[in-house]
């Protein structure tokens, strides 16, 4: 299992590689796979030894080797965490249809936070495709079925949009944006409607903690996006425990 864990990390930093092209290209509505990599500043092409997740940028002390300018320490970032997390999937469910499945909406949820975090926007044709995904695969996974996985998505979605329609009626303002109930209709697809009510639980707790710590640093508005990704994770990983621990404590 240690040799899966550690192969299963080399390929997410290269996953993570491509997963910062998403993040880059996405809100430019460019392609993610023509042209190849590039500096964003001199348009010079990177050469694959450059090209190397993680390592390259120590090489190149986080600057591009054509015109000097300085990289986001994002990349390396995005690629490692994409590394630990694509490690975890495979030490939890090994080898498997199961692990290919839920690092599909590890992906999803890593590009989607970066790009809330940069653009407080969800891309809608990636959480539609995230969405068709994980129904139809669910048909083929052990965790849950197909109609807990569209249950999931529904009630993920609804809880969302309920929470909006209602804060607009009592306020006349948007809080919460459509492209958090996107976000939930994929985790509720993925991880069932158990999950999506942890996930949400979860997510509005860190949220009010970071909120608080941060409240007076903080001018603009806060994306919601990341911190329901970081919910999910945390339900992915942990959530039959935290579920079976909540209802032994209640005696169910």
């Amino acid at each position: 299992m240690g040799l899966i864990c550690g192969i299963a990390f080399v390929f997410g930093l290269l996953i993570g590689s491509f997963l910062n092209v998403c993040i880059y290209r996405i809100p430019k509505g460019e392609s993610i796979v023509f042209p190849p990599s590039h500096c964003p500043s001199c348009g010079a092409r990177i050469k694959w030894h450059d090209n190397i997740p993680v390592i390259s940028y120590f090489i190149l002390k986080g600057k591009c080797r054509s015109c000097g300018e300085k990289i986001s320490p994002i990349y390396p970032v995005v690629e490692l965490l994409t590394g630990a997390l694509t490690a975890g999937v495979f030490c939890k469910f090994g080898f498997s249809f199961d692990a290919f499945y839920y690092l599909l909406l590890v992906y999803y949820l890593i590009v989607v936070s970066f790009i809330d975090i940069k653009t407080m926007e969800v891309p809608l044709k990636l959480s539609y495709f995230a969405l068709v995904a994980g129904l139809i695969l669910s048909i083929f996974t052990t965790t849950h079925s197909f109609k807990e996985a569209v249950f999931g998505a529904s009630l993920g979605a609804g809880i969302i949009l309920f929470i909006i329609e209602t804060y607009y009626v009592f306020t006349g303002k948007e809080g919460m944006g459509y492209g958090d109930a996107n976000i939930m209709a994929v985790v509720g697809a993925f991880l069932g409607w158990k999950k999506v009510i942890l996930t949400l639980f979860l997510a509005s707790l860190i949220g009010a903690v970071y909120g608080l710590l941060t409240v007076k640093k903080r001018e603009a508005a806060l994306p919601f996006g990341p911190f329901l990704a970081v919910g999910a994770l945390i339900s992915l990983f942990f959530g039959d425990k935290i579920i079976s621990w909540y209802l032994g404590g209640l005696g169910l």
